[in-house]
């Protein structure tokens, strides 16, 4: 797919795909969403890439969210059927970023709004800078969002508030109800999340990547459930390293002896 509204770049292992609208504060068209969402798998399946970071352009907004004036024409003309199945094809694609093998981070340049907040909380992780800000808008408009992906992030209680409220979640709050991973100056947003990246991408790919699988997996299990699939995984799907080729660094650096 050729690309008009999302920029990539590869950088040290790690892929960054930028949201292009800055004249429309990033606003999610249905072409872009369809390009972030391919440009995702795409990532998700390059060898190269152990890290997904996804931003907007410009310094005001992450992105704000779904593109209204698209969605009236669309309203005018499409039938009621045409436009489930479309929203059917576009949520689809929000679960599928979501459920990305690789990890994902949100480079929280500015504002996001609506279906920016979706995106932004179904995300793995999320650093922040004084413009951060968010809004889950959706009960406001008559709409529901972001139920099965806000809870993992902050919990039941604060989810049900801004959910419930849909009022806006400034950076110092976002950064202490969880929201946020890390809050640093705008100058330094882009060094900070890519520090992170970066050492996300050089670890261990099969392992970074498992990690991933059975957290999403064990959602809602109990803690047995979960120590059985965490044992499972690791002795039929990916067995740990042996402690040579786990530790070369320490091996080096402390000797090769093997106690008796």
């Amino acid at each position: 797919m050729a690309y008009e509204h999302i920029l990539i770049e590869h950088d040290r292992g790690v892929a960054i795909l930028t949201m292009n609208r800055p004249d429309v504060l990033n606003a999610m068209s249905n072409q872009l969403s369809a390009e972030l969402h391919d440009a995702v798998k795409q990532a998700e399946a390059d060898d190269r890439i152990g890290c997904i970071v996804i931003t907007g352009a410009g310094e005001r907004a992450f992105s704000a969210g779904g593109d209204i004036h698209e969605q009236r024409a669309d309203d005018r003309r499409y039938s009621q059927q045409e436009l489930d199945a479309r929203s059917a094809v576009r949520n689809r694609g929000s679960y599928e970023i979501s459920a990305c093998a690789k990890p994902t981070i949100g480079m929280m340049n500015g504002l996001a709004y609506g279906g920016a907040a979706v995106l932004a909380s179904s995300l793995d992780m999320r650093i922040g800078c004084e413009r951060s800000s968010f809004r889950f808008l959706a009960a406001a408009y008559g709409r529901i969002n972001s139920t099965w992906t806000l809870p993992n992030q902050v919990g039941w209680p604060i989810a049900k508030e801004l959910l419930f409220s849909a009022r806006v979640v400034g950076a110092e709050e976002a950064h202490r109800i969880g929201l946020l991973n890390h809050l640093v100056p705008s100058a330094q947003l882009r060094e900070k999340t890519m520090e992170l990246a970066v050492q996300i991408a050089g670890n261990h790919r099969g392992a970074v990547m498992g990690v991933k699988a059975l957290m999403l997996a064990n959602m809602g299990r109990d803690l047995e459930a979960q120590y059985a699939a965490e044992r499972r995984y690791t002795t039929e799907v990916m067995r740990g390293a042996k402690a040579e080729n786990a530790f070369p660094e320490f091996i080096a650096r402390k000797g090769r002896k093997i106690p008796s």
